[in-house]
């Protein structure tokens, strides 16, 4: 299957705004959303107590960004999203709480010019599985750590699959079951041929090792859950 191009998964999220602004009802499909929010904004304040700079990577409509601000107060804030409408969605919210510089960029973090060495936190939630081959991965995890600040921590929130086929499989299935229960079969069907043509998830051992190889000092697990996990790497 051919996957979706930057543009098609640009003007589907450009029709979503409202949707991805409430974390109740805008991530019913994304298991355990708002504990994986928790705990990445959590453990980026624990790692970086006193973080200016902060990055969010496919911000959507601010839902991390915003909880992050509650636990550090008036951070430098610069967001980089493909669709222009949940970028305006997130200016406005995130402008309301925060009295620094709010920077938003309009385009794919792998195109995008930021300063290296610049950022204290980055945040990256629901974004990364549409990278796409090995060298994607590795160039943008390369990018993500030389922005980064010695000592700052990348914190991801994602789509994950397993390494093991048979129990990718399985974790696959019981997400299936999860859905179902949700929506009925309609839904079940909906959402994973959706993944199947839009989504390239990478499990979360794969990303943990390529943070080590292209620099991270110390990566962590925060959480996982079938097909979702939270996790990161400090530089």
């Amino acid at each position: 299957m051919n996957k979706s191009t930057v543009s098609e998964i640009k003007e589907r999220f450009d029709n979503d705004v409202e949707r991805f602004s409430n974390l109740d009802t805008g991530q019913l499909s994304t298991i355990d959303a708002k504990i994986s929010l928790e705990l990445i904004t959590e453990a980026a304040k624990r790692i970086v107590p006193g973080a200016e700079n902060l990055l969010d990577i496919g911000c959507g409509a601010g839902n991390y960004i915003l909880t992050m601000l509650s636990k550090i107060k008036n951070l430098n804030c610069t967001l980089v999203d493909l669709s222009k409408p949940m970028l305006d969605k997130a200016f406005e919210r995130v402008s309301q709480e925060t009295n620094r510089p709010v920077e938003i960029i309009q385009g794919d973090i792998r195109e995008v010019e930021v300063k290296e060495n610049n950022f204290d936190i980055i945040l990256a939630g629901a974004v990364l599985h549409h990278l796409r081959d090995d060298h994607d991965w590795e160039t943008t995890f390369t990018k993500l750590f030389k922005i980064l600040k010695p000592g700052g921590c990348l914190m991801i929130s994602d789509l994950i699959t397993q390494d093991t086929e048979l129990l990718n499989d399985y974790t696959w299935e019981k997400y299936g079951d999860y859905l179902e229960g949700l929506g009925g079969k309609e839904y079940r069907s909906k959402v994973l041929d959706y993944v199947a043509k839009e989504d390239s998830p990478r499990s979360i051992n794969y990303q943990l090792d390529l943070m080590k190889k292209v620099g991270f000092r110390s990566v962590e697990i925060l959480h996982k859950n079938l097909c979702f996990g939270a996790f990161g790497g400090i530089k």
